[in-house]
């Protein structure tokens, strides 16, 4: 089979090329495939069950959980599938199902062809709440040993230590436990599964925005193909009732209502349900080549925030709706008067829905009475979170290629938006699709919005082979500015005992780390710590660099007490880091609101998905199931039940003395993109706030997207970087579990590297465009001429030089120089003695072959600071502007002596252990 050419932008048109989608699959509860989705979809139904439906409750209670998936097919080793979170088994399922169904054969893939998969989900997996439930369990057991053997217990002795044994040996049957639940739990090891499972060599991420996490994740995907980065784009996106959490914290923010149903004229909320939907998407040129069916194509789409202070709630503003259609169809050439049909992917609440009817209605006003119909996914499948947007977009597909309207399901027991005057119509049965006037294609819009205030507006046309037609101007040649160069404007970061970034960098340059025996507010060792042990539910060391989050919000922004004690210590962190970033672009102190930043912005953060404090929310919410476990134990058989509640009262007491009841701002308080929410919307920006998880990756995934943005003028702006708080027990137990942990302290490139050490950090990076910063004159501290990722597509857990070698040739290919000037690599160096060796030979395959005049200098910050997990990759790039900007090599504190397996001879490269000028 011949090799994949280099993917490339679209460079013959005005109008960006149309992306093309060849492959859908979608399960849903009353849906198991494409064709069973579309026949839901074209059936009438006048009740799907929502009048029945209780709190939160969805149209079908039995959700995915009886659907089978062949862990077998996806070569899954028996000794990690314990540790897998149902998510990633239904997104296999999907992405195996959405990969057949465009023709595709896993066991043919093409040499060169990079294939990028992007997960949109949102909120804890049941992994990663079990994990969390099984560790905090332990200090629950210590606790009922303490009330069943202090002063006046019933239980004195062995028999207290008996009782607590048994609550634990319980507990860990019922929640599971499995040396690889750090990898397993992971939102991340999906798209990586997924990508190792079908041999697909491109960018792998999870992405999380809310309920606009579909809409992130396509706009992503459709940045990368048109900047050349890949030939495909697989998204995945889904959602399943993980725990009783969201529906409480929903309810608590008035957003849970039953009996919703969309387009209802008194509808307050929301109705959950349960779906996973995957599209598999090609620039049109590719897609016509190959031959591929076609069932719709993505003309654009455009995203826009209502940036506004204050607690997480839903836009109804009519005018960015408005704005993000004008965006839509002003990129892709076409007059919103030629939509046909308009999707609502978020149509329960009836003001919301009044507001996408209004924005469009001005586009309509010389339209006929219902000549535009209106629809919503979740009619059917109640509202599905992350998946929402996907499962629309499947819809509104399917719908284009057989070329009929889909039939609405109306709601019997409450009365519908009135439509009079308007141009919108509900369509009752599924009817043929009109042909529109003028031989134009039949023309589509899905809207959506998510309640941390992002609007969403996705144009869908029609493909026909004779109309595939290229947007005018097809044949001009184009400037390639799909390889500018991205300035970086400001640079702020917290890591360990650092301030800010300026003292970050002084710290870089001492030759020694910031490492340190944990305090006990961050590990308890009597209960946790077990040097020289592995286990499930206990660390075999206590040394990290955490960082002490701020107590009070930044000044100048009048967050009240209740609303910042509720936000997770990460997103605290990202808040007062981003006060310094802009702070730092300005000259001075951040403006109370906005910061002179204008037109269309994107935050991305990279982040763990599940912060802590939605980990702690949901061991609260599990606490009576906890309880009634202690009272069926048999070791308190032996007292009365009046006893046993006094027991259970007790330990309540010591436990959780003042468990905070949930209320408006809890959800806010734990939702992984609530740390980008919080600068878009405590600075007013008009800025897209989202986070992805891409592993130790995940900050420079995060600027990757950024970049993809910029480059495609997607946005005019971008705030990226990543934060991550490993210094905790949870992460500690997980990782020591895996063996992956220093017992002493991480040593990259050194003879002693055993694992790493964790530490904690945040850093934040301000992007334009080189041409607009040039053009208005602003400072840069540096330029990013390339970005390269791929996915080893071997295994999850031993690192590969094909795939890191891959990633650094692709960004080579976006610049027009070669390794050979490149002075200084800032390593990711992670300290263990596989995973230093293999990135020093893929170093050497690419930096070795070129003709060098000096040595490369490599370095790493995780020397100093710990590995900080997704916020790796910012500390990295922090150091390297400060290099660049300083003209200084940092040094690689704490390595007394060097690998010598590694060789850095062959490239020739040398790792500085004290600070050396940078001759220019």
């Amino acid at each position: 089979m011949q090799p994949y050419p280099p993917p490339g932008p679209d460079r013959g048109s005005r109008a960006p090329e149309p992306i093309a989608i060849v492959g859908i699959a979608a399960l849903y509860p009353r849906a198991r495939g494409a064709e069973q989705f579309w026949n839901l979809l074209s059936r009438r139904e006048t009740d799907c069950g929502c009048a029945a439906a209780g709190p939160g409750g969805g149209p079908d209670a039995s959700g995915l959980d009886d659907l089978d998936v062949d862990l077998a097919r996806f070569g899954i080793p028996p000794a990690q599938r314990g540790s897998l979170n149902r998510m990633q088994l239904l997104m296999l399922e999907a992405a195996a199902r959405c990969l057949a169904d465009a023709g595709r054969d896993p066991r043919r893939a093409r040499p060169g062809e990079r294939v990028d998969v992007l997960c949109a989900a949102g909120f804890g997996l049941d992994r990663q709440l079990a994990n969390a439930l099984r560790i905090e369990a332990v200090r629950y057991a210590a606790d009922l040993e303490a009330a069943l053997s202090g002063a006046h217990a019933p239980l004195p002795g062995t028999g207290a230590r008996g009782a607590a044994d048994e609550l634990r040996e319980l507990l860990t049957r019922r929640l599971g436990g499995s040396p690889h639940d750090r990898v397993g739990e992971m939102p991340s090891s999906i798209p990586a599964r997924i990508a190792g499972a079908f041999k697909l060599h491109g960018r792998t991420v999870a992405v999380e925005s809310a309920d606009a996490g579909s809409f992130t994740a396509l706009a992503a995907a459709v940045n990368s193909l048109r900047s050349g980065l890949a030939h495909a784009a697989l998204v995945v996106a889904g959602h399943r009732r993980e725990s009783a959490l969201l529906e409480h914290a929903l309810e608590a923010k008035g957003l849970i209502q039953g009996d919703a149903h969309p387009f209802t004229a008194a509808g307050y909320g929301l109705r959950l349900g349960e779906g996973v939907s995957a599209l598999l998407l090609k620039p049109l040129c590719a897609a016509e080549r190959e031959g591929d069916r076609i069932y719709a194509l993505v003309r654009e789409c455009a995203l826009v925030h209502d940036g506004r202070p204050g607690v997480l709630r839903y836009s109804a503003s009519v005018a960015r709706r408005q704005q993000a259609a004008a965006a839509a169809h002003e990129a892709a050439g076409v007059p919103p008067a030629s939509i046909q049909y308009l999707e609502c992917a978020t149509a329960g609440i009836a003001r919301l829905a009044r507001a996408d009817i209004e924005a469009l209605g001005a586009s309509f006003a010389h339209r006929p009475p219902g000549s535009v119909s209106l629809g919503s996914a979740q009619d059917r499948l109640g509202h599905t979170m992350a998946n929402a947007g996907l499962a629309s977009v499947a819809k509104t597909a399917l719908a284009l290629h057989h070329r009929r309207l889909p039939a609405h399901a109306a709601c019997a027991h409450a009365q519908s938006l009135d439509l009079s005057g308007t141009a919108f119509r509900f369509t009752g049965d599924a009817e043929p699709w009109p042909r529109p006037e003028a031989d134009l294609p039949r023309r589509a819009a899905v809207v959506g919005s998510s309640f941390t205030g992002t609007l969403s507006y996705l144009l869908l046309d029609e493909y026909t082979p004779a109309r595939a037609a290229r947007p005018a101007g097809a044949g001009a040649p184009q400037p390639a500015a799909h390889h500018e160069p991205i300035a970086v404007i400001a640079a702020a970061g917290r890591f360990a005992d650092t301030g800010d970034a300026d003292e970050f960098w002084r710290a870089a340059l001492q030759a020694s780390d910031h490492i340190s025996e944990l305090p006990h507010r961050l590990l308890d060792r009597d209960l946790y710590l077990r040097p020289g042990s592995a286990g499930l539910a206990h660390t075999y060391t206590g040394l990290g660099a955490p960082v002490t989050p701020p107590e009070q919000p930044p000044r100048g922004r009048p967050i009240i007490p209740r609303r910042y004690a509720a936000m997770d210590p990460a997103q605290r962190l990202v808040l007062d880091v981003a006060e310094q970033l802009l702070a730092a672009r300005g000259g001075g102190t951040a403006q109370p609101y906005g910061a002179g930043l204008r037109g269309r912005g994107l935050i991305v953060i990279g982040s763990t998905l599940s912060l802590s404090r939605e980990r702690r929310a949901h061991a609260d919410l599990a606490l009576p199931e906890i309880e009634q476990a202690v009272r069926e134990l048999t070791g308190l058989r032996g007292l009365s039940p009046d006893e046993r509640e006094a027991v259970v009262k007790l330990v309540r007491e010591r436990y959780a003395p003042a468990a905070e009841a949930l209320g408006p701002v809890t959800l806010d308080g734990y939702l992984a993109s609530g740390a980008a929410a919080l600068i878009a919307n405590e600075h007013r920006l008009d800025a897209v706030p989202m986070v992805v998880e891409a592993a130790c990756a995940s900050s420079l995934a995060a600027l990757d997207i950024a970049v993809s943005a910029l480059r495609c003028g997607a946005v005019d702006y971008a705030i990226a970087g990543g934060v991550e708080l490993p210094c905790n027990t949870r992460d500690l137990v997980l990782c020591s579990a895996l063996g992956l942990l220093s017992p002493t302290r991480i040593t990259p490139f050194g003879e002693q590297a055993d694992g790493f050490t964790p530490g904690d950090g945040c850093a934040l990076f301000l992007l334009r465009r080189e041409s607009d910063r040039g053009r208005d004159g602003q400072h840069a501290l540096g330029l990013i001429r390339g970005c390269g990722a791929s996915n080893d597509a071997k295994s999850l857990i031993a690192p590969d030089p094909d795939g890191q070698e891959r990633a650094l040739r692709q960004a080579f290919e976006q610049v027009d120089f070669d390794p050979g000037a490149v002075g200084y690599l800032e390593a990711h160096g992670t300290g263990t003695r596989v995973g230093d060796r293999v990135e020093i030979e893929a170093t050497a395959r690419v930096y070795g072959a070129a003709r060098r005049t000096e040595p490369l200098h490599i370095g790493t910050a995780k020397a100093a600071f710990g590995h900080t997990f997704a916020a790796a990759g910012g500390a990295g790039l922090l150091r390297a502007l400060y290099a660049l900007h300083t003209a200084t090599l940092p040094p690689t504190a704490g390595v007394r002596a060097l690998n010598p397996d590694l060789g850095l001879d062959a490239i020739p490269a040398d790792i500085p252990r004290r600070p050396r000028p940078w001759p220019g």
